[in-house]
This record gives C-alpha cells, sequence and structure tokens, in this order.
C-alpha cells in the first residue's frame, strides 16, 4: 500500500470516476482559497444509481490499492449528490440537475482548473449506450 501525494489522489479518483462512465470530470487546485482540501473533483453521473456505482469503485479501489478509506461521506445518491471526503482531495459526483443547481464550478471559479477527458474505452461505452439506451 502506498501513500497518494493529493495531486496523484485527485488524479486518481477523476480516474477512477472516469472508469465507471461519469463525464464533465473536473479537478480545481483548491491549494490557497480554502482550508479544508487542497482539490476538488466534479463529476457528472447519469443518474442516481450510476452515482452510487462510482462512489463504490472509488472507495474500493483506494481501500484495495493505498489502504484509504474516506474521512467522510455525505449523501447516499437520492439526493443527487454524494461527496467522498479523502481530505487532501475530495470527489463530489453530481447528477446533472444537482450540478447545475449547486454549480461548484462557477463558485470556485477563482481555482485553477483541469478539465479530464474520458478514456478511449469510456468514449466508446458513452457511444454504445446512447446508440442502444
Amino acid at each position: 500500500m502506498s501513500e497518494l501525494a493529493p495531486e496523484a489522489l485527485v488524479r486518481r479518483l477523476a480516474e477512477l470516476a472516469d472508469s465507471k462512465g461519469a463525464t464533465g470530470i473536473v479537478l480545481l487546485d483548491m491549494r490557497g482559497l480554502a482550508s479544508y482540501t487542497d482539490f476538488l473533483a466534479i463529476c457528472t453521473a447519469r443518474n442516481e444509481r450510476q452515482a452510487r456505482a462510482i462512489v463504490d469503485e472509488v472507495k474500493l479501489r483506494l481501500k484495495q490499492e493505498h489502504g484509504l478509506l474516506p474521512a467522510g461521506v455525505e449523501g447516499e445518491g437520492a439526493a443527487g449528490w454524494i461527496v467522498l471526503d479523502y481530505l487532501a482531495a475530495v470527489l463530489h459526483v453530481f447528477t446533472a440537475a444537482e450540478r447545475e443547481r449547486y454549480r461548484l464550478e462557477d463558485l470556485w471559479r477563482d481555482a485553477p482548473r483541469t478539465d479530464i477527458e474520458p478514456a478511449q474505452d469510456a468514449v466508446r461505452g458513452h457511444l454504445y449506450g446512447a446508440a442502444h439506451g
């Protein structure tokens, strides 16, 4: 089990969310702007079931790979927003309606931002889902 630097942790959160089909993945560098975390990872799930799957995957893989458990979990999908707090990095998984409602990217618009492009397999999966969904 290895320790993850904050930058590596937020990137891993994004990779795992992407692996479960999350869209609109954005990383915000909160250093100097907020005292509670170094990074925010924000993503969108198609529905509450997918949000739960993203969160379950992140929790499982970070525990298996690095022995990490979230310091806190808020929401359980029914509200359309689940938060996993790993202290140095916080993952926000929204449904589209809730992401538009809370607009965290606008709230923290001064934070340096990185938009994450989906992996090729995820692109193919989204295209398949659109064609067969």
